[in-house]
Formats: structure tokens, sequence, C-alpha cells
């Protein structure tokens, strides 16, 4: 596939040691990129998970699990992992790189394989499976996608994000009750019970095998549902029915390896591989190479003659008729001895007359399979045998077993203690706990005493300590936007208040204890709001002068206000009086008004004129004033004075009065 130059990965350098070079396929959860391995000088595959997916734990354990399974296998038909990792965002696999096509491109290309062909692809295939399953790895997807054929044939099993490591062959994993593969690949039990081991990858390669040998699988439907429901309850058909020249044994084999019950299937791939052998060599049929595109041939060229419906009795009322079956043209090659128009031989080649004949071998029937049949017998007595030991066993203790230890346990060993005793591990919600750590078993139920096999016990995990946070954020805002931003914590709320220079009133200074403090459910969070500033004590400004006094005051946060008045103790121009009044607590930014003198106080002259001397000195003394008299020729009353009566003037001016005779 060509690189898409607006492909921003293109050109990225994960982990400073590979660069993604060129986008070589694309799917809904991961792409995978060509890259060079600058520290090796190699070129590698890259698989690049979908950036939505990249922030699912899900999906990125899937993938950690897939290089870990892969990891565990070192085999020429599985594609190998060589790292993992994460960086720039991005969570990454580094594969082997193959360049060639899937077994699906093959398929859409072909439309079907002969048998030949069917066999090269399968055989790898099964050899890789083999390998996993000899190391307690299920692959749990095996589908022509998942097959990669490299451009010189070579044939490599892919993509084991699904894959589950288990105990052996025979342990089973369970996915929870969510379905995990392709629904068209899945076993009866995979899709009734979420249950999967080996023996559920040999029934998706019996199905992968039918679909080679016809070109399609064998169900299909409207809905997955629906395609589902033929594999709980239906056999696969034989694939002759829609390749009439298939050999029946194909066709047996097919059967074999995609019964419904996983107890009639091969063990696992390793048993797979060898029927497939047996029978290649039964049919006659030579190693071929893998196909890598070339068109097909005709369907009589490379397969065996069709499986008949019943063995073929030798008919001696029909002369000439030969005893001996039918040549089969197998990968180009005669199977067998020849027979010629006109003659008659038997089981050695002998020509009729030229002696007598020997016993003939039962037709229909081939030696190889009358052996296997009798070993089949003989297998099935001896499991009839095991399954009436173990139906009475099953019937007496056998059935119950005893619910292990699991509190305190974590959360794979209480699984692995569940599966050995032969029960199913479920899950409720997880719970807090001051105690428990985190992954640790709270609860079971039941916890102890006897079950039967199979049965479910419940186990309650620890999620560890409950804690929450204040959001450090929150300080500065409005009281009532952090009591709701809060609401939410199950935290006790109570409030303080302070002054504070930098807080406006009204809002939240800081919490105690402190944001970002760990805190159990129940705490007290103490919101210390601010009251705004703290109240200022007024100054004594009296006598400054006017501007260097409303400069102390506005530095201090006041407000100047001013104001004129006349004063016997402050000189002109000088302050004579603050208020409020100096040494008094008044709040920050409230108004100060400040008199400033223009003068003494002014009063207003008295009437003295008919007074006596002695009188009018003392109205005049009296009323803040001095007196000066002037005789004239004599008398004894204020004929005169200056200023008169009524008028204003400063206190302490002179008032001249005339003395004369009344």
């Amino acid at each position: 596939m060509d690189t898409v130059v607006t492909d921003p990965v293109v050109g990225l350098l994960l982990e400073g040691r590979y660069r993604l070079e060129e986008r070589l396929a694309r799917g809904g959860m991961s792409t995978v990129y060509a890259a060079t391995d600058l520290r090796l000088h190699r070129t590698v595959a890259v698989k690049v998970m979908a950036e939505h997916l990249a922030h699912d734990p899900a999906f990125v354990d899937r993938f950690t699990r897939e290089a870990r399974a892969t990891a565990m296998l070192s085999h020429p038909n599985v594609v190998s992992v060589s790292d993992q990792g994460a960086d720039q965002g991005l969570v990454y696999l580094v594969m082997e790189l193959v360049r060639g096509r899937t077994l699906r491109d093959l398929l859409q290309a072909r439309g079907r394989l002969t048998v030949g062909e069917t066999f090269a692809v399968l055989e790898p295939v099964l050899s890789g499976l083999t390998a996993a399953h000899r190391a307690g790895i299920v692959h749990r997807d095996i589908k022509p996608e998942n097959v990669l054929i490299s451009t010189d044939g070579q044939v490599k099993v892919a993509d084991f994000g699904l894959a589950r490591a288990v105990a052996g062959t025979g342990q089973t994993s369970h996915t929870g009750g969510v379905l995990i593969g392709t629904v068209a690949y899945l076993s009866p039990e995979q899709l009734e019970r979420g249950r999967s081991d080996a023996r559920s990858d040999v029934y998706a390669a019996g199905v992968m095998l039918y679909e080679l040998l016809t070109g399609h699988p064998p169900y299909a439907g409207d809905t997955p549902l629906a395609v589902a429901y033929q594999h709980v309850h239906h056999d696969v058909p034989a694939p002759s029915a829609e390749v009439p020249d298939l050999p029946w044994q194909v066709d047996e084999l097919v059967a074999r390896t995609t019964r419904r019950d996983p107890a009639a299937r091969p063990l696992d791939a390793g048993a797979f591989l060898a029927e497939l052998t047996d029978l290649r060599s039964d049919l006659g049929i030579g190693r071929m190479p893998v196909p890598t595109g070339r068109p097909v041939e005709s369907p009589g060229t490379l397969r065996p003659t069709s499986r008949p419906s019943a063995p073929r009795p030798r008919d001696a009322s029909v002369p000439g008729r030969s005893t001996a079956p039918r040549p089969e043209t197998l990968g180009g090659r005669s199977r067998g001895t020849t027979v010629l128009p006109g003659t008659d031989s038997g089981p050695t080649g002998q020509v009729r007359g030229a002696g007598p004949r020997p016993p003939a071998v039962r037709p229909g029937v081939p030696p190889h399979i009358r052996r296997r049949r009798a070993r089949f017998a003989l297998t099935l007595v001896l499991l009839l045998a095991v399954t009436i030991g173990a139906i009475g066993w099953w019937l007496g203790s056998g059935r119950w077993t005893t619910v292990p230890e699991l509190v305190g346990a974590d959360e794979q060993t209480a699984i692995g203690r569940l599966q050995e005793a032969g029960l199913d591990p479920a899950f409720g919600e997880e719970q807090f706990s001051e105690t428990v750590p985190e992954g640790v078993v709270l609860s079971a139920d039941p916890g102890e005493g006897e079950l039967i096999r199979g049965s479910d016990v419940t186990l309650v995990v620890s999620k560890g300590v409950e804690r929450f946070t204040v959001d450090t954020a929150l300080a500065g805002r409005p009281l009532e936007e952090v009591q709701a931003a809060l609401g939410e914590l199950p935290v006790q709320l109570d409030n303080a208040t302070e002054y504070s220079d930098d807080v406006p009133s009204g809002s939240v200074i800081r919490f105690d204890p402190a944001a970002g403090t760990q805190l159990k459910r129940g705490d007290v969070v103490t919101l210390v709001v601010s009251q705004g500033r703290a109240p200022v004590e007024v100054p004594n400004v009296v006598g400054q002068e006017p501007d260097a006094a409303q400069d102390t005051l506005e530095q201090l946060g006041f407000t100047v206000q001013r104001d004129e008045g006349r004063s016997a103790d402050v000189p002109t121009g000088a302050v004579m009086a603050v208020a409020p009044a100096p040494g008094g607590a008044q709040p920050y930014g409230s108004a100060v008004t400040i008199t400033v003198s223009v003068g003494l106080p002014q009063v207003t002259v008295p009437d003295v004129v008919g007074m006596s001397e002695d009188e009018a000195t003392a109205a005049l003394q009296a009323a803040g004033l001095a007196a000066e008299s002037t005789q004239f020729i004599s008398g004894n009353r204020v004929f005169q004075q200056s200023p008169k009566a009524g008028e204003l003037v400063d206190l302490g001016t002179t008032v001249k009065i005339l003395i004369s005779f009344g």
C-alpha cells in the first residue's frame, strides 16, 4: 500500500530509535508502518494503536498482552515481536516486517485453493499454532486476515492481541462474558460460555480449512448473531457439497476439527497437524510451494477424485469389470496402478489369464482407513470406560470442591486458586479500603465451604484507600463558586474569615488543610474567606501642610476631602482639624475630611455706645476684642466706637471707643 503523504505519523522517531518510513496498512484499531531501527540498522514493522484508543486501558492492555504473548514464541511461522512502548502519545509494538500479503488477499484474488495448495498453506499455520499451544498460549482469533504470506512463500501467524496465556492446553480461559474474536471463526464454547482453549483454535483452523477449499466461510447471515446461532446449533457442512471433486477424507477432516463438542476435536494444533500430514500422505499429495497469487488451475488438475457415496463391491457378473480403484491424479502424479482399457488386473497389476488371482482386498475401504477406524473404535471404548468412571466420580464426591482461601490474596492469585479448584471467578463492584491494598481481594461470596464445580464465586477487590483533593485553582474564586465545586466531594465544609490585601472581599483566600492535600471521606475542609483589606488607623495630620497631609492619608488608602475653617491655634494655611478624629480605625478606602485654616476666628463687635468706659472695655474683652479708649473733653460714657456694632472682625481686633459726657 502506498504511503499517505498527509499521514502526520510518517517521519516520527519513536524512543529515539524507530523512524516511521511508510504506512503499510490501516485498521479500525491500529495502523502498521514500515520503520527503520536506527540502533540495529534494520527494517521493522511498527503497529501503532489508533489515537482514540490510546487512552483506553483495555486496548492498551491488549497491545501489551500481544507483545508478551508473542515474545514467548520463537518459531519461523509466527511473526516475532521485539519491542513495545509508548512515546509522543503513541502506543506501539515493534514486529518483524513481512513483505507480502494476507491469506485473505490471496483468497480474494484466487477465489479458492486446491487441496494441495490448501495443505501447503495450512501446515505452516498449524505448525506456528502448535508452538503457541505448547507454550501455553491460545490465539483465539485465527482467521485469514491474521495469516501472512511473504513474497517468498513463507507463512506466518500474526496478531496475538487476543491471546491468553493459560496453564496448559487443557486449561480454559474465561473472557468474563465478553465475546472476543471474529464471529465467523468462533467456536460454540466461546459463543455459549466465553471459554476458549487450544481446541477453540483447532475449530477456527477447521473453519479456515473449509474456507480455503470453498472460497467462503461455512456460515453467513445478516447479523453476527445469526452466524453465531449457526455455529452453536449446526455442524459445519461438508466442503464437497460445494466442490464435488473433493476427496471424502477431506470432508471427514473438516468434520472432525469442527465438532461442536470440544472433546471430539483434536486436542491441539499439533494433533490437527499430525492428521493433516497423514491425510496428505494417504492422498499422495506431495509438498507444494505456498501459492502467492498465481491464477487458479482447473479443478481437476490438483484435486483428487470425489468421495464415493458408499464402498463399491466388485461385480463379477460383468466381464472385464476391474476391482481396482479408479486412478487419481494428484498434483500431476498418478496414484496407484493405471488400468488400461480392455484389460483386467488384480491389486498387483496382473493381467487376466496370467495366473491365479490372489484374494482381493475389500473394495472401497483402504487398509489405512480400516486401521484408523480400528484405532478409533478402541479409543471410543476406552473413552466410554473413562466417561463411565468420570460420571461415577462426578455423581459421588467429584462434583464437589472446596472454596479456597481468597481474602487477602491479590486478584490474579485468587483467580488462579478458583480455577484450580474448578470454580469460576465472578466480580462484584470494587470497593475502597483503608486497610487492604489496591488489587487485593476484600471479600468472597461464598467465602468458604463446598460448592459444585463450575459454580461462580463473587470476588470484591479493593480499590485501595479512598482519597480526595481540593483543586488548587479554586483559591481566589468567590465563595459561592467554590462551595458549588466542592459540593460533589464527600467532605464537610466550614468557613472562616480573614483580612487580605490581595484577595477581594467574599473570595476564598486558602483552604485548611491546604489545597492538594489527600483527604478522607468526611474530613472537614475550612474555607478561609477574605473580608477585604484590614481597617486603617487615621493619623494626626493637624498642623501639616494640606498637600502633605492628603498624600499621607491617600497612601494609607483613604479618600481625602478638603474643607476650610478658622483657628486661633493653627496658622493660616495649615490643617486645623481631621474627621473622623485621628487615632480611630476606619475601613480601608473610606473618606477622611481635612479642615484647612484660612485665618483667625471672626466675632461680632458688640454695641458699647452709652456704656461707661469700664463697662465697654469689659464687654469688648468678653467678645474677644481689645478696647482702646479716647477721652473727648471729659466725660464718663462711650460716645462712639470703631468698628461699629454688628461688624465681623477677627478675634483680638482692637475696638476704639470715644468717651464723652453722657
